[in-house]
């Protein structure tokens, strides 16, 4: 047997000394979930006409990363405009979609596997308030026995849709809280999943496997220097959803691939990779092929790909900063000139904006990356906080130190009470901030803060 059949063998029969010989076994489930999920398409359409039914015309989706980003490229590549995803903690962005909606029309998806997600409960207690406490006007995607869950059977919520607990958030995009969310766009979920079953099917395969061939490509890349993942555009931003999988299963105990989305891939320490979109169904496909890549490049890298052991510091520091009652410190530390001086050959460039994700905001972001990559010649990465402490913050901190991290803040106006809560969402926002911050200094990490007015 080759040594390309026999590790594809053993992903399949659930070996963990593919990797660490630790607890791998037990994440496995994304395997075999298109296939099950497929046998669940009816009940879920079924479902979503009877929303569409009632005249509940918008949904707005409440959750984080693996909750919220698989929903999040499926809006974009399906242009449903009637859907909307919530995932920053900014008020003037909850402000704004609480004014674009009908709070009577709406239906809420509070989306989180532990049902815990400080961000989506907070979302969920805010709507609830001001939705009048209409449990038909909610559902719930969520692990069975979490906190979430007994929540919304004390609050009569519409339905309670439970996740598959063998399944790590990151690799959910094909379990409830990727298809729930694709039915009630409208999509239709059989298509979409049997096309996602037939790319698991390829993935048995020794040969013209297209998962395996990412993968390696991935791991060979990597033990060749060429760390950074260039993953080429679409018109739904596959990347989002990508660098996520990628960057929290491969950033750990020092290792790590680095996904770069949009990035050119000429140099030295880069390789290009391009989501194969053929058509809007066809990106149920890519979903798995990516998480089956990223399981094989985890073999090579020799981590466990299906743990975060950091994503907690970062959360941890949160709390502190919320437990003191103070308003969180988010003053200009350092500046761009100081932070490049520290610029490495094969380094990389992370701009973290705690800011109003809006389109003059998106554009300035644009152009800064632009300015950053054209005059260090780095591949230079960017998301929103908090966002991206669900995504990409792992790789960020338990990764290789080879990261440039610009945080950005600006002033997110008035507080917006979040009910039941000592604080609002603009000091909870300048805590994760000030969080992340504080986290990646304490790992030795170089990092610079400055006000969006100074970009």
């Amino acid at each position: 047997m080759s040594e390309r059949s026999e590790l594809i063998d053993r992903i399949w029969e659930r070996d963990p000394t593919v990797w660490t010989g630790g607890d791998e076994a037990r994440w496995l489930g994304w395997l075999d979930e298109p296939r099950r999920m497929l046998e669940r398409a009816d009940e879920l359409e079924s479902f979503a006409d009877s929303v569409a039914d009632e005249g509940l015309d918008a949904v707005v989706l409440l959750g984080m990363g693996g909750s919220s980003l698989a929903p999040e490229v499926l809006r974009r590549t399906f242009r449903v405009e009637s859907f909307h995803v919530l995932d920053t903690t900014h008020p003037q962005a909850i402000r704004e979609l609480e004014q674009s909606i009908e709070l009577g029309r709406t239906l809420f998806v509070t989306s989180s596997k532990s049902g815990s997600t400080l961000e989506t409960r907070s979302h969920s207690d805010y709507f609830w308030e001001r939705s009048g406490k209409q449990g038909s006007s909610f559902v719930a995607v969520t692990d069975p026995g979490s906190e979430l869950e007994k929540a919304a059977h004390e609050r009569g919520f519409r339905h309670v849709f439970p996740g598959e607990p063998t399944i790590g958030g990151r690799y959910s995009a094909l379990s409830p809280f990727g298809i729930v969310p694709a039915a009630l766009m409208g999509i239709d979920v059989a298509r979409l999943l049997a096309n996602a079953d037939r790319m698991a099917d390829i993935c048995r395969k020794a040969d013209g496997n297209p998962g395996y061939e990412l993968g390696r490509q991935f791991g060979t890349g990597w033990q060749q220097g060429r760390d950074k993942i260039c993953i080429g555009d679409t018109d739904g931003g596959f990347g989002l959803w990508a660098e996520q999988l990628i960057a929290e299963s491969t950033g750990k105990h020092g290792k790590g691939l680095v996904p770069a989305p949009g990035e050119s891939a000429d140099a030295p320490d880069r390789q290009f990779a391009q989501p194969e979109i053929a058509d809007p169904y066809s990106v149920g496909g890519e979903f798995f092929r990516w998480e089956f890549a990223t399981a094989v490049a985890g073999a090579f890298l020799q981590i466990n790909p299906f743990d975060q052991p950091d994503v907690q510091a970062a959360k941890d520091k949160t709390n502190e900063v919320l437990a003191t009652g103070k308003e969180p410190e988010v003053e200009p530390e350092g500046s761009i000139d100081e932070l490049l001086a520290q610029a490495q050959e094969r380094d990389y460039i992370c701009v973290q904006a705690f800011i109003h994700p809006n389109e003059e905001n998106d554009r300035r972001i644009a152009d800064l990356v632009r300015k950053l990559r054209r005059r260090t010649g780095l591949a230079v990465t960017h998301g929103y906080g908090p966002r991206y402490l669900h995504s990409t913050g792992q790789l960020h901190k338990g990764g290789p130190n080879i990261g440039l991290f610009l945080q950005i803040v600006d002033d997110p106006g008035e507080e917006l009470p979040i009910p039941g809560k000592p604080f609002g969402f603009r000091r909870l926002l300048r805590a994760q901030a000030a969080g992340d911050f504080a986290s990646l200094k304490e790992r030795g990490r170089r990092a610079a803060r400055i006000h969006v007015e100074e970009i």
